[in-house]
C-alpha cells in the first residue's frame, strides 16, 4: 500500500519554531496583529521585537487568521499534492482559530481533514504539532495518526509566568486567573490551561524568581513516571532567564528526546507582554 501524503497545518499561535516548521513542512495560518493604523500577519509582516518596541505607544489587539488566508492555505496544500491534512490549533477555549479553520467543513478542497483542538496555548500546542511531524514521518495510517496526536495533546502541558497580568487582562484572556490581588502582594501566578483549555492558576509564589522555580517544579512533576519526554522553555524578551531554566530543566529531566527553545511569536507577545517564560513537558511513554 502506498504511503499516505499527509500535510500538517498549524496556526501561528501554536508558536512552532522555524526549524521544526521547515523540518516537517508545516503550513501556518497566521493570526492578525491589529494596530490603529495597520494590520500585520503574525510572524510574517511583524516580528516580536516590533511589538515590544511599540508597547510604550500602543498595545495592539489580535484577531483570527482571515478566511481568505485559510482558503489559500488549503488550496496550496491541495496543489502541493496532499490528500490529507492534520490541523492542529491553540485552544478553542482561548481563541476562535480552531472554529475558523474547521468552519471550512469536513473536506475543504476535497481533502480529508482531521482537526485537533490541543486545549493548549503557544508551544504547549506547538509541541503537539512537532510530535505529529515525527509520527507522520513514521508513516502511520491517517486514522491512527489522528488518534495518536489527540493523545499527545493530552500529555503535553505548559506552565507559564508573566511579569504582569496587565496584558492578559487587556486582551480578555485572563480566564480563571484571579487578577489584582497578586499585583498588590507581588504574588506571581504560575498559569496553565485546564482540561477545557482555559487559563487557570496552578500555584502562586511571592516574587518572580520563586514563581519561575515553582513553574519548573510543576513541569518536573508533570514528567513524573514518564520514561521518555520532550521539554521546552520559550520566552518573551527574557532569554537569560530562559537559558538558565532550560539548563536546570535538562539537569532535572535528563532523559529528554528534544528540547525546544526560543522567542515567542508576536501574537503571544501582545497577550503576555515582556517577561513571559513558558516551561513545558510532553510525556511520550
Amino acid at each position: 500500500m502506498a504511503e499516505e501524503k499527509i500535510a500538517i497545518l498549524v496556526d501561528s499561535g501554536s508558536d512552532v519554531p522555524k526549524e521544526y516548521r521547515d523540518k516537517y513542512n508545516m503550513y501556518v495560518a497566521p493570526l492578525t496583529i491589529i494596530y490603529k493604523d495597520a494590520e500585520y500577519r503574525d510572524g510574517i509582516d511583524i516580528q516580536p521585537e516590533d511589538v515590544f518596541a511599540r508597547f510604550s505607544t500602543e498595545i495592539p489587539s489580535t484577531s483570527l487568521p482571515s478566511p481568505a488566508t485559510i482558503a489559500d492555505l488549503f488550496k496550496r496544500i491541495k496543489a502541493d499534492g496532499y490528500a490529507k491534512v492534520l490541523v492542529i490549533t491553540i485552544s478553542s477555549g482561548l481563541s476562535g482559530t480552531f472554529e475558523a479553520i474547521r468552519s471550512f467543513g469536513v473536506a475543504p478542497e476535497g481533502l480529508e481533514t482531521c482537526y485537533i483542538d490541543t486545549k493548549n496555548i503557544g508551544i504547549g500546542s506547538g509541541m503537539t504539532a512537532i510530535r505529529a511531524g515525527e509520527l507522520v514521518e513514521q508513516g502511520l495510517p491517517f486514522a491512527e495518526l489522528c488518534r495518536r496526536v489527540e493523545d499527545v495533546a493530552q500529555n503535553t502541558k505548559l506552565f507559564f509566568c508573566v511579569s504582569t497580568l496587565e496584558y492578559l487582562i487587556k486582551g480578555g484572556r485572563i480566564g480563571l486567573v484571579a487578577g489584582m490581588l497578586g499585583t498588590l502582594l507581588d504574588l506571581k501566578p504560575v498559569i496553565a490551561c485546564n482540561k477545557d483549555g482555559i487559563y487557570y492558576t496552578v500555584a502562586k509564589a511571592r516574587g518572580r524568581k520563586k514563581s519561575l522555580t515553582l513553574a519548573l517544579e510543576k513541569a518536573v512533576e508533570f514528567a513524573a513516571g514518564a520514561k521518555e519526554y520532550n521539554i521546552t522553555v520559550m520566552h518573551g524578551a527574557a532569554k537569560e532567564e530562559a537559558d538558565t531554566l532550560l539548563a536546570a530543566m535538562k539537569e532535572r529531566l535528563p532523559h529528554y528526546r528534544i528540547a525546544v527553545e526560543g522567542q515567542i511569536t508576536p501574537a503571544l507577545v501582545v497577550h503576555t507582554g515582556p517577561g513571559l517564560i513558558g516551561i513545558g513537558v510532553q510525556r511520550l511513554a
